[in-house]
Parts: structure tokens; sequence; C-alpha cells
């Protein structure tokens, strides 16, 4: 979604089925960000797109500090340097989709310029995928299938890497 893109409450309402009444709550309730410009509202893109990852519960979702450092780009988030792609700057808010995560065993060269060490310290398997949960100084949880947990034989307490690409990672003021 084009972060540059401002919504009205009733639009908002309309994407989400909802009363532009129910909107307002939501804003009130601190649960949606909004700008509040003169008397009006309005809702950025990224401000809609954040809410809707946290109704659906979606993990890896931290409060970071965005800063440059020989032309690249770090969200710190924690002891964690995650590398990003963004033009913002200062305390942000940043996510990475579970599914957007690969598990590895080892390192490998690639273009993901995220890679961490970390310990998996759970595993849930539900209906259609399993959810890894490795430490990597953040808690930080990966989604893959049955098949993937089996052939990599993967335990509580195992070393893994988790690899993403700076591109995967979302940031939201």
């Amino acid at each position: 979604m084009n972060e540059d893109i401002l919504y009205t409450p009733e639009e908002i309402a309309n994407k989400l089925k909802i009363t532009k009444n129910t909107v307002y709550e939501i804003i009130k309730r601190g649960e949606l960000d909004a700008h509040r410009i003169g008397k009006h509202l309005r809702i950025s893109g990224a401000q809609f797109e954040f809410y809707l990852l946290k109704t659906k519960g979606s993990g890896n979702i931290y409060e970071a500090i965005i800063s440059s450092d020989n032309g690249k780009t770090i969200a710190k988030a924690g002891a964690i340097e995650i590398r990003v792609i963004t033009s913002m700057t200062g305390n942000v808010k940043i996510s990475v989709r579970p599914e957007d995560i690969i598990l590895s065993k080892g390192t490998f060269i690639s273009s993901a310029r995220n890679v961490f060490p970390g310990i998996v310290e759970d595993i849930a398997e539900d209906i259609n995928s399993v959810r890894v949960v490795l430490d990597i100084g953040i808690p930080i949880e990966a989604r893959i299938t049955k098949e993937s947990l089996n052939e990599m034989d993967i335990r509580k307490g195992d070393k893994l890497y988790a690899i993403f690409k700076a591109m995967a990672v979302k940031v939201y003021k």
C-alpha cells in the first residue's frame, strides 16, 4: 500500500465493511493511528496496513529506531540491527511477515541482508503450517510447512538461522 495515500474514516469504513462511527471509535481507542488535518481525520495507507497486521494477530511487530550508516539503513530493535529499505528516520514500528522468513541450518550466500542465528524456543503445528519461534536477541516467528519441519528435523533448542530480505521489512510511523 502507498504510504502517501490518505483515506477518510468513511473510506476506511467502506474497506472494512463497518460503520464510520466504528472507525472513529477504533481511532479513539488508539488501535488505528490517524492524522488530524484541521477538523478532519485522515489515515495513511501505511497506518491502515499496520492496523490490519495488528488485528490479524501477525507476529514480528517491533518498536525500532531507524538510522543510516555508510549507505545502509538500519532499524535497531532491542539489541538487533535489521536492514530495511525506507526513507523514514527516528522512532518507528517494523514488521516482518512470518511467511517471509526462511529458516536454515547454516548460512549461505544470498541477496537477503538479514541473517540472524537463533535458538528454537517454540514449535506449534496447525492444520496448514508450523509456527517456529526463534530467539535471535528478540523473538521472531517463522511459518514453514510440516514437510520442511520434518525434512530439517527441527526441534526445540536447535540452532537455526532466520533469513529475510530488507525489502520484506515493513516500516510504519
